[in-house]
């Protein structure tokens, strides 16, 4: 087929530009997300309806896991209905043609609703729309490079995808540089468009300089495939639960406490990400411009934190690793809690988010191995039904939190000091957990298997 490899050279080495080009796609993705985590609890904090409420901080964390809701129930599916769509443009393409066009419309208009009705349509469409595009457009890569050089291709979407994630965080920086004197209003709707604007280039740097090839097939073709994934479906076995899984009890008590750990990291890591620009708004007095570029340190700090935790992890022991990781965290918080000195948030989130490194690079591993190679599959269900859970319960727990701090307090203001608390204390529960993990040290399965697992589930 022609272009099938769009990513390769001919001599099997990887073509750098063209998978920087495949990658825009991610970037579209990267770009809209760290904006709407960044901006949108603000925009419901803020909400004349909301803001009134007695248990507004639980309505807004309820709000904010309606994109985790959606990506665990819809993202899979529409990931399975572009691997059977076949057009002339492809059959990822597609889902960007008409995804992307509707998303960006609908980020422009979020910061600029009042009615929460109106409001909560927007989101919760854009939302639905984001879920049918975001698992095509992760596939395009591999469909476009051969198995031997994803790893490495993958490594290049990253980058995209931090392009992405910078171009999100500087907007306010940038705009506020080239428009003095608006206000902060005024500069989230443009920070906004532009994101817009920026997806909308990704998506036509996918569809006229990639350019999907057409996939249509004859209805020959269609009628044995139809007739293949039938044979293959009726031979599917079901998913074993735990129990039927031939482990040890040792095994099953390892794995337990390993997903209740994991619950516990991905409830204070999403918590941060989530929070920490209202946060910073609120205490410390940022503007959402410069609260938004400190949490994108946390992200790229885990980023540089990846490989150490890698070698870490092969020297000392997953186990050793991880729960370094959280101790450390756990600490930086906890002290920076203590003191509030300036200096001290910048050292939690940077480092914070080395030690975070230490965990999500180690964790996955472990957890495979406590399964064995052969069931990879099944594992890596569970490994991500554990962490995509928290990013659903997390918001709503924390919200509520901030509700009770307004409750109790004298002033009636909501205390968003206590998420210095509640991270902690979730360190410290996955700490304990961790400590009851017995097994998963030995390595069976490869690093290039793990890579694998990571792509095609994150994101």
């Amino acid at each position: 087929m022609k272009n099938q490899f769009y990513c390769a050279k001919e001599n099997g080495k990887l073509n750098y530009l063209h998978t920087a080009f495949t990658g825009f796609g991610f970037m579209a993705v990267q770009i809209a997300w760290i904006i709407y985590n960044a901006y949108v609890p603000l925009i419901l904090k803020e909400n004349p309806t909301i803001s009134n409420l007695a248990w507004a901080g639980t309505a807004v964390g309820i709000i904010m896991v309606i994109d985790n809701v959606f990506g665990v129930v819809f993202q899979p599916l529409f990931g399975r209905i572009s691997d059977r769509t076949h057009t002339r443009f492809g059959k990822r393409t597609p889902f960007l043609m008409y995804g992307i066009p509707v998303c960006a419309l609908l980020f422009i208009l979020i910061p600029r609703i009042q009615l929460l009705g109106v409001l909560m349509l927007d989101i919760i469409v854009f939302n639905f729309i984001m879920s049918t595009w975001r698992s095509p457009v992760v596939a395009l890569m591999p469909d476009f490079t051969p198995s031997e050089i994803r790893g490495e291709g993958n490594a290049v979407i990253n980058i995209m995808g931090g392009v992405g994630v910078v171009l999100g965080t500087v907007a306010g920086k940038v705009i506020t540089a080239l428009m003095p004197g608006l206000t902060e209003a005024q500069i989230r709707n443009r920070v906004f468009i532009l994101g817009a604007i920026v997806m909308v280039i990704c998506l036509f740097v996918v569809v006229f300089v990639v350019r999907e090839p057409d996939n249509r097939i004859s209805k020959a073709e269609a009628a044995e495939l139809a007739a293949e994934f039938e044979k293959k479906k009726a031979k599917a076995e079901g998913k074993a639960g735990i129990r039927q899984m031939g482990l040890s009890k040792g095994e099953k008590k390892s794995l337990i406490f390993m997903l209740v750990a994991l619950f516990f990291n991905s409830n204070a890591t999403d918590s941060v990400n989530t929070y920490f620009t209202t946060f910073a708004k609120y205490e410390l007095k940022f503007t959402e411009a410069n609260a938004s570029l400190v949490i994108t340190l946390f992200a790229a700090a885990t980023v540089i934190g990846a490989i150490p935790a890698g070698k870490l992890g092969q020297k000392f022991g997953r186990k050793k690793t991880i729960m370094s990781g959280w101790i450390g965290a756990l600490a930086l918080f906890l002290v920076y809690f203590a003191t509030k000195w300036m200096p001290l948030l910048y050292a939690a989130i940077v480092f914070g988010g080395i030690f975070i490194a230490f965990v999500t690079i180690n964790t996955l591993p472990l957890v495979l191995e406590i399964g064995g190679l052969e069931r990879v599959g099944t594992f890596t269900g569970y490994y991500y039904t554990a962490t995509f859970s928290a990013s659903i319960v997390g918001p709503v727990l924390v919200g509520g939190m901030f509700d009770l701090t307004k409750a109790f307090s004298s002033s009636g203001q909501i205390n968003y000091w206590s998420l210095f608390v509640y991270c902690p204390i979730c360190f410290a529960l996955a700490l304990i957990c961790m400590s009851q993990v017995k097994h998963g040290e030995t390595q069976t399965i490869s690093d290039e298997m793990i890579d694998q697992i990571r792509d095609e589930n994150e994101d």
